[in-house]
């Protein structure tokens, strides 16, 4: 069976698309488990971020792993088509490798794509979706990713989606110092936007999560205050700033709720970065004149002008992955050969078993030991040839001259002179 990649991305589908499919971790175990289970699928591993939705799996046929996504999300369906794109093997071991050494991202060289797809290699072994192909592929992976980080300035000035967040703001007030900060979630991409801001000196930072005590743990962190989701309804209004990306699947922050904060707050701006997939903010608040909100495609912009300033270390990179890529599918085409490998000892041992048999009775009826060797490996060499020179006896002109070739170059024949 070969190896796929299959999936969408930030240059293949816009934000509405790829959060119709995006995976929340509490059922990606079930998901995997439930994808084991169609037909022709022998390992799978899932790979969802805000940016992609990416399956990676081993086995027969494509099109049944593109209606498994529809159905499994509820999707229309053939709605994705025009969106997902689906690698054989010889285009998708590369794309794994471009992928986590940060090539393939939204912010070129950004590192937490690595640890993203380290944690769906986790996830896939938890729900035992890994076999042999698929954790040689992301050993591999993961191996590529770290000789691209060390060996090339891919990462250097490499300014991350949390970065970009904060570039945004300072366009919109002249100055961070006098506002009132809101963090909703707790995960890794909050965290860096906390950091991000905290060198900015806010007059405050919150941080809403829906467990209080690893929001406070965060805020611990930044010399912030911790509150729950079911305090914003009454505390949205104070911030001027939110930036937000938890795992909810549905949205958190709706236009109901938007124009009530901007009454109170007599119609002064707030600025909104919206990083989840799915999204954690009602769209249509954009709407509203004094909500300014971003989504995490809004930001391409601000990272694209960092596309430019590496590219020798881009071509230093792609020429590591091109090397990589021959060894990998060099062994993961050297496994097709094992069945026939494994026959020909079979068919071979077998030969060597009723060799063996004969001689043990040639033995036992007194004949000399040098005589049953010698009659042994008479016999081993008639049988061991009975095969190939049976074929050439019986091939047309044609197939005998193709035949002899492939024999002269197996046994390594002296050239005929």
């Amino acid at each position: 069976m070969p190896l796929y990649a299959l999936g969408l991305n930030h240059n293949t589908a816009p934000l509405k698309v790829r959060e119709l499919v995006a995976f929340q971790m509490d059922t990606l175990g079930a998901a995997l488990r439930d994808l084991l289970g169609q037909p022709k699928v022998k390992e799978a591993a899932i790979l969802s971020t805000c940016n992609r939705t990416e399956v990676y799996f081993h086995g027969a046929e494509t099109e049944p792993v593109v209606q498994w996504l529809e159905t499994f999300h509820r999707v229309p369906r053939a709605s994705l088509s025009q969106y997902v794109y689906t690698l054989p093997q010889e285009r998708a071991v590369p794309h794994a490798f471009r992928v986590a050494s940060g090539l393939d991202s939204m912010v070129l060289g950004e590192p937490q794509i690595l640890g993203q797809m380290k944690q769906a290699v986790k996830t896939a072994e938890a729900a035992g979706s890994l076999g042999l192909v698929l954790n040689r592929l992301f050993q591999r992976t993961f191996a590529v990713a770290k000789d691209v980080r060390t060996h090339t300035d891919i990462g250097s000035a490499s300014i991350s989606m949390a970065a970009a967040a904060i570039k945004l703001a300072e366009r919109i007030f002249p100055s961070i110092a006098e506002q009132r900060v809101l963090l909703i979630g707790a995960g890794e991409m909050i965290d860096l936007c906390a950091t991000h801001l905290a060198a900015r000196q806010p007059r405050s930072i919150t941080v809403a999560n829906r467990t209080l005590e690893r929001g406070a743990a965060l805020a611990s962190r930044v010399q912030a205050d911790a509150i729950t989701l079911n305090e914003l309804p009454e505390r949205l209004a104070r911030f001027d700033i939110i930036v937000t990306s938890t795992a909810s699947s549905l949205p958190i922050l709706g236009k109901g709720m938007l124009e009530r904060v901007i009454k109170a707050r007599r119609h002064a701006p707030v600025f909104i970065v919206d990083l989840a997939v799915p999204r954690d903010v009602e769209p249509e608040a954009a709407e509203l004149d004094d909500v300014f909100l971003y989504s995490v495609d809004d930001l391409l912009n601000i990272v694209k002008d960092n596309l430019q300033i590496r590219g020798d270390a881009v071509r230093e990179a792609e020429t590591m992955i091109a090397e990589q890529v021959r060894s990998f599918l060099n062994w993961l085409e050297g496994r097709s050969v094992i069945p026939m490998i494994a026959a020909l000892h079979g068919h071979h041992d077998q030969l060597r078993a009723a060799e063996l048999e004969r001689a043990k009775r040639l033995m036992a009826g007194g004949m000399p030991p040098d005589q049953v060797l010698d009659q042994l490996a008479r016999g081993l060499t008639n049988k061991f040839l009975h095969a190939p020179t049976q074929a050439l006896n019986q091939a047309g002109e044609a197939e005998r001259a193709e035949l002899m070739a492939l024999l002269h170059h197996v046994y390594q024949l002296p050239d005929e002179h």
